[in-house]
This record gives C-alpha cells, structure tokens and sequence, in this order.
C-alpha cells in the first residue's frame, strides 16, 4: 500500500459575494478533487486545538499525527530545519519576512517602528529570491553578530537565530496585520529590547540598499523591513518510522513544511522551480512524488499558492491555484497512481484562509480520504468543499486521528 497525503494550504475559505456566495473551492472548476470525494469519505476536520493559533506549524502537525500541543514550540525552527540550520537547545529561532512599510504620510522612508508605519505588504511585493539572498546577506554582515545570525530563505521567508536567546515574545505574524500601523503590534516580552532594536537597524540598511532604489525605480515596493516573529526553539517529536513504521518523503517549496517534515522523519525532496506561488512546477512535483513511492510508503506534499493568494486578498489568483492544482498535480497522480498498486490518498486542507479576512481562521475545514484502484463508490453528486463537506456530517474533533485512519494502524 502506498499513502499520498495531499496538504492545500489554506484552501478552505468562507462564501464570497463576487462568487454568488459560493467559496473558492465550490467555484473552482476541480473534476478530480470531486472524484475523490465522490468516492472517498468526505467530512469536516479540526486541525486546530483550543487556544492555539492556526499556524501552518500547528494544523501539519496535527494532521500528521502529533499533539501541537505537545510538540510545537513555534513555526521558525522548522524554517530553520528546512535552511539546514542547527539549532542547538538553547538557541531561538525567529521567523524573518522582508516586508514593506509605508509611512502614514505616505512613501517608503520610514525611519522608526511605531504608529505612524502602516504594514503595506508582508511579502514586500513577493520579491524574488535572488534578490532576498542578497538583502539578507547584507544584513547579517551589518548587524549580524556571534549572537544573532540571519539565514536566507524563500522570497520574502527568512530566519534569524539567537543564540540562548530569549522567547517569551508576543510577537504577531505580518499578514495578520496588513494595513494596519505596526507599532502595538511590535514584539513585547522578554528580550523585546534586543528584538526592536534588530528590526530598528535593519531599517537603516535596508532603506538605501541598491536592491530597494532599483525595486522602486521599477514601480515595485521595496523590502524596507524585517519583522521578527514565530519564534521558538528545537522541538523533539518522535519519528513516523518509530510511530507508524512507514517511511516517507517531503516535498514543499517552502522551509516550514520541508522542515517540519524532516522533523517528522520524512527526507526532504528540494525541486527546481518549486515557488509556492501559482507558477509552481506541478510537474515536477508529480514526478518527484511517484520517484519517492518506488522507494518509500507515503509522501507528503504541500501546496502554499492558495494561502498565498489568500493573504494578498487575491480572490482570482486563489480560484485559479485551486485549478491548477487539480489539473496539473492531482489529475496526473491519479492517472499514474494505479501503476504502483493499492494507494490511499488523504486530501486536506490545514486551514482556512479567507481572502476577505487575508489571515488564519481556526474553523473546521474539508478532508477526503480516497482508496484506489477498484475502491470507488457512489458519493452523489458533491465536490471538495465546506458546503458538502458539512452536508455528509462526518466531524473529526482531533486531526491527530486522521493519520491513523489513512494508514489504518
């Protein structure tokens, strides 16, 4: 038996009026997603426990098999697992996105943290890679230190690490707070000090850095700030070969994912052309995932454009992430899937992202579990989605379940 487990990040979403009321998912044009719920048991899953936040780090978690409440101490170590960064058990490790502030008078020379910057974009513009690398470098040689380092990562991801830092921080993730002044939203705690004066440096070496001026020159916004939050040291969970006795492989354009996999005993499949974003190489990952089946028992694919677009209150570009995945990722892997033998596929999102709200909600969001080939059965005629998801009123409380129920162990 081989497993697929399929993560759509943030898919789920609420109804929309440009939609006629309908969500992202109903509206999409999936064929294959209504295949495998129209012949697998569709329901409504918990991903997030009370009083956790509905993080990436916390709902794959739980859909993995773990106890977030456990296991996880914060989304940044996991970023820093997937940069191959160790950590050791006293270092903190932070998220670090390169974003976009704007003064309340408007441009981009803001000088100081406080009410009068509004967060402008938390992806500064979606910036490529390569010019984030290059950012990041510049910072670390400036304000970097034997104490305090910073990694580079994807786009505007990155990760700094604090050497017996502090980390009892109320620190708020950037897309949460999206036109919004940043000042209440600065890290308050221990070690707050130490943190806003980071982000404070930061600014005077990101203001006039040649990468900025050409952004601006080019009519794009400029990665003006860091901002330090999800934060959190090495956390110690127990294997998927020790728990379940299967072996596996990641495959995620992202570090949080492919890191929280490698925590979990998955090895991690780095892919050219993996972006997270709409333009992703769905191919490729196809691919990659039935190479890794000939060899191991499941693999564990992320999908980040959907939550991303959600996040820039992109309702089209969402839709449109829902049916590339369906026609580029999931029509191709159900077509070459029977080849390797009996598979079982659980399809998931880990949250709800709405786009009219650009941010994590903790409600409960639609799974599939689908046995192939010669397992179909009549499901009517409903698709992936909250609608019809809530309509068969299957409700799983605990997502930790979910896991043993796809392997059946």
């Amino acid at each position: 038996m081989k497993y697929v487990i399929l993560m759509g990040d943030g898919m789920a979403d609420h109804p929309v009026a440009e939609l006629n009321g309908q969500t992202p998912l109903q509206a999409a044009k999936t064929p294959n997603l209504n295949y495998l719920t129209r012949n697998g048991e569709l329901g409504l899953v918990k991903t997030t426990p009370d009083g956790c936040y509905p993080g990436s780090d916390v709902t794959q978690l739980a859909i993995l098999g773990y106890d977030p409440k456990k296991h996880c101490t914060g989304p940044a170590p996991f970023e820093a697992a997937g940069l191959d960064v160790a950590l050791n058990p006293d270092d903190v490790a932070y998220r670090c996105n390169l974003v976009t502030l704007r003064a309340d008078t408007g441009g981009y020379d803001v000088k100081k943290l406080g009410p009068h910057a509004i967060m402008e974009d938390f992806s500064a513009g979606q910036i490529d890679s390569l010019e984030a690398k290059e950012l990041i470098y510049d910072l670390n040689e400036q304000i970097g230190t034997e104490v305090v380092q910073f990694y580079a990562g994807v786009s505007y991801r990155h990760l700094m690490v604090w050497a017996e830092g502090k980390h009892r921080i109320s620190a708020s993730p950037p897309q949460d707070i999206t036109a919004k002044p940043v000042g209440e939203y600065l890290p308050k705690g221990e070690g707050e000090k130490v943190l806003r004066a980071l982000m404070e440096a930061a600014l005077e070496v990101l203001r006039d850095h040649q990468i900025n001026i050409d952004r601006k020159e080019a009519g794009k916004p400029p990665a003006n700030a860091i901002w330090l939050w999800g934060q959190g040291k090495a956390p110690k969970l127990p294997k998927l070969t020790e728990r379940y006795g299967v072996s596996g492989g990641i495959i995620s354009a992202l570090d949080l994912p492919r890191g929280l996999g490698l925590y979990c005993g998955l090895d991690a499949v780095k892919l050219p052309g993996a972006t997270g974003y709409a333009d992703a190489n769905y191919a490729g990952k196809v691919e990659a995932a039935l190479v890794e089946l000939k060899t191991k028992d499941l693999v564990y694919i992320h999908l980040e454009a959907a939550d991303d677009a959600s996040h820039q209150g992109d309702l089209q570009g969402k839709v449109k992430a829902i049916e590339l995945f369906d026609e580029q990722m999931l029509g191709p892997l159900l077509k070459e899937l029977p080849k390797l033998g009996s598979y079982r596929i659980l399809m998931a999102c880990n949250h709800a992202t709405p786009v009219a709200l650009r941010q994590h909600t903790a409600e409960a969001v639609p799974y599939v579990l689908f046995e192939g080939p010669g397992k179909e059965k009549t499901g009517g005629e409903r698709g992936f989605n909250e609608v019809d998801a809530k309509a068969t009123r299957v409700y799983v409380e605990d997502a930790k379940k979910l896991m043993g129920r796809l392997l059946r162990k």
